[in-house]
């Protein structure tokens, strides 16, 4: 199983903000965006901050994939 942040990004695109505002409004680093970018895991804590930054559920930002699609 994997993640996948394709949401999250979507959601950014309907807010009109760039990676840059949400690493400022959710206060996480440069790296942990490129992580995300990536699709690699990040923690709880980070995800949590990035929902609270947005006002938005877990499932609105990610979703967990089959490793073979």
């Amino acid at each position: 199983m994997a993640v996948s942040y394709k949401k999250l990004w979507k959601e950014l695109i309907d807010r009109d903000m760039r990676k840059q505002d949400l690493q400022i409004k959710a206060n996480i680093s440069a790296v942990t965006i490129a992580k995300l970018g990536r699709n690699e895991n990040v923690t709880t804590s980070v995800l949590s901050k990035i929902c609270k930054a947005l006002d938005c559920n877990i499932g609105d930002i990610m979703d967990i994939v089959d490793d073979e699609q």
